[in-house]
Parts: C-alpha cells; sequence; structure tokens
C-alpha cells in the first residue's frame, strides 16, 4: 500500500488512463501474474510457437531460457530455437548436446562461424544447458535440442551499400526471417513440434508492423510486416505467441534518440508496487495492455498501446540490475582476427574495427552498454 502512494504522488508524467487506474493496473500484476518460467509453460497449452524478445547480450535473459530447458521438456516441448546460431551447424549442435562430453571449444567455434563478435558466455552455455539436461536421460529418450536459426552470412561481400544486389551476395540463402521461418516450418512444426525461440525483439513481432517512412504511402507511412514473427502468424493465426523480455525502449525527441524505460517509467514503477518479484503478465485482453506507449514503436499509429507491440510480457529485474553477458577471453584472437575482420557483421552500423585490439574492445563495449543503458 506504500508503494501505491508512493506512485500516486508521481502520476503526472503519465497518462489520464494510468492515472484514473493505477491501483487496478498494479493490482492486476499483483494479482495476475505468475512467474516468468511458468508463464512461458503456460502459453504453450494453447500456441505451438512461443517466441521471446530479447535486447540482446542481456545475462539474465539468457540464464532464464537455460532455466526453463527441464521444465519445457516436461510438458512435452523439446526444442529451443536460437537467433544466434548457423543452420550448417545444426548436425554439429545434435551431436554437441547428446555427446558423452560436452566439447566447449566446438560450442564457441560454432558461435564463431555464425558471429564473430558473438563472443558471450551465456549464449554458448544455452548449448551446456541442453547437454547437461540430456545427461540426466535414458538413452531411449527424445534429447532436448537447441535449434540454430539463422545461417552463415558473408559480410566480406558487402561493398557499404545496402542495396538489393549487396545484400543478395552478403545473404546468399535469402532474407534472415524467412530462412528462419522456413527451419521453424520444417524442423518443428511439419512434425507437430512445439518450440520456445529467443530472437531479437523485433524479429518476435507478430501482428506489429514496424513503421517505415515512405512518401507515397498512407499518412507517409507503410509498415513492415516480414519479420519472422509476422511470417509465422499469417501461416499460423492463433497458434503463435510473443513475449517482450524487460528492457528500454527507444524515444525520438526532435532529432535525439534516447533511451527510456518502458511506458516512461510507469512499468517499472507499477513492478516496484509489487516489490521487483519476477513476472509474467499478458498485455493482450489486459488493462496493462491498455497502457499508452509514446516510444519510436508508437510511429505512424494512433494511440498506440503496449498491447498492440506483443502479447505478453516478462520482468525479471529492474533496468539498472541488468547485467551484460560474460565474455569469452580469446574467442577473437591472432590465429582468427583475419576472418573476423573480414567477417565483421554490419560494419556500416559501427565505427570501423582493424586489429584484434579494437576488435576485443568492441566485444567488451557491447557487454558494457548493458549495465549503461540500464542506468540512464
Amino acid at each position: 500500500m506504500k508503494a501505491l502512494i508512493i506512485i500516486l504522488l508521481i502520476l503526472g508524467s503519465y497518462s489520464s488512463y494510468a492515472q484514473a487506474n493505477l491501483e487496478k493496473l498494479a493490482g492486476i500484476i499483483n494479482a495476475k501474474s505468475v512467474s516468468p518460467e511458468a508463464y512461458v509453460i503456460q502459453k504453450f497449452k494453447t500456441n505451438d510457437v512461443v517466441l521471446l524478445g530479447e535486447r540482446h547480450i542481456v545475462k539474465q535473459n539468457l540464464l532464464f531460457v537455460q532455466r526453463l530447458i527441464p521444465l519445457l521438456y516436461r510438458e512435452g516441448i523439446h526444442t529451443i530455437g536460437m537467433e544466434f546460431g548457423a543452420y550448417e551447424n545444426q548436425r554439429l549442435m545434435d551431436s554437441l548436446t547428446t555427446a558423452p562430453d560436452f566439447n566447449e571449444k566446438l560450442a564457441e567455434k560454432m558461435m564463431f562461424d555464425y558471429n564473430v563478435t558473438w563472443a558471450y558466455r551465456e549464449y554458448v552455455d544455452i548449448a551446456r544447458a541442453a547437454w547437461t539436461f540430456n545427461q540426466t536421460l535414458p538413452k531411449s529418450a527424445k534429447p532436448f535440442r537447441i535449434l540454430n536459426l539463422s545461417y552463415i552470412y558473408d559480410w566480406e561481400k558487402f561493398t557499404g551499400k545496402r542495396d538489393g544486389e549487396t545484400m543478395r551476395a552478403v545473404f546468399s540463402k535469402g532474407t534472415v526471417d524467412k530462412f528462419r521461418a522456413d527451419v521453424i516450418e520444417h524442423e518443428v512444426l511439419a512434425k507437430k513440434g512445439k518450440i520456445l525461440a529467443l530472437v531479437g525483439t523485433p524479429h518476435a513481432y507478430t501482428k506489429y508492423g514496424s513503421p517505415y517512412f515512405l512518401f507515397n504511402g498512407d499518412d507517409f507511412c507503410a509498415f513492415d510486416r516480414s519479420w519472422l514473427g509476422n511470417r509465422l502468424y499469417e501461416k499460423h493465426p492463433g497458434k503463435v505467441f510473443n513475449i517482450l523480455l524487460h528492457q528500454s525502449f527507444i524515444k525520438k525527441t526532435g532529432e535525439t534518440y534516447q533511451s527510456i524505460s518502458p511506458l516512461d517509467g510507469l512499468m517499472e514503477k507499477l513492478m516496484q508496487a509489487n516489490r521487483n518479484k519476477p513476472a509474467g503478465f499478458d498485455l493482450i485482453n489486459s488493462d496493462i495492455g491498455k497502457l499508452e506507449d509514446t516510444s519510436i514503436n508508437s510511429t505512424c499509429y494512433q494511440n498506440f498501446t503496449i498491447g498492440q507491440l506483443f502479447d505478453g510480457y516478462i520482468f525479471l529485474n529492474p533496468l539498472n540490475e541488468l547485467e551484460g553477458c560474460t565474455v569469452i577471453e580469446g574467442f577473437v584472437n591472432e590465429n582468427n582476427i583475419t576472418h573476423a575482420l573480414k567477417q565483421f557483421p554490419d560494419p556500416d552500423w559501427h565505427s570501423r574495427i582493424t586489429n584484434l585490439q579494437e576488435m576485443i574492445a568492441f566485444i567488451h563495449a557491447n557487454a558494457r552498454s548493458i549495465r549503461e543503458e540500464g542506468n540512464r
């Protein structure tokens, strides 16, 4: 009750809906949420695909997914799909997670094959967690599987221009989310299976279309609905559910972009009223989902709400307690730096990397950015 009184004193920055319904909203969080683990399992009762939208490199998110493996298996879900993994290495991944001993160097090499900068222990340890669980099963039992959803891109062919010719050369197997959707279709859904997939937030969009400006579009806007989740939801409506893992949003003020707490801080205030207890809860068909989102997600929409963005929400920790993943020292080294420099992903999105020291600094900076973002 004290927490609710404190919140009432700072309502000036929130929407009139939130001001009028704060106690009710806090009550929903307190009464209707369940543990994050139970929430994910619950959604498989009526869905074949559950997508977790992550802000990359958050340690708590990866540890959470690792904890889910035995719970998923108990419910008949035998697969976790990972954005960060190359399908070319799927046979190796399957053998790794069922071998008598865990080959850590092989797990790291497979990650390097997909993304030469992804030197983060907790991602590699998803495979270790699957291996550890599989060691507990009878030899005749179906093993738990880590499914690599992506493929190996050829960034050496990037010319600096993101035109069709260049991107077809880099992405030789086609657009990545079509490829990922096809992998899920033929490896899981065609076999009447179910899958939990951990992907970057935009890839998990289902009903939401990400906006972009178009000269000839209505109100000069158009909406991209070609993400992984969009593709799966279009083909399997009512069987695909997406969950947003708590993360910062982006807001644009003039020409400035800045990280903000979701719902201009209201989400964290509601969770604070719940003593920051880890929780999973619905946004769809919920009063929580009616809360106005004024972040960049709302661009081109009228009266946009967070329930239009995702179906569900998982809160593990406040933003200022989230940690970056553990860097694997030596992941990029003197022996593989030449290849790493050639295959550095999205080189036009970052300052140029020219040597091993700069590559290592880049990897560490990405991990540090989680803590820095949460403390803004």
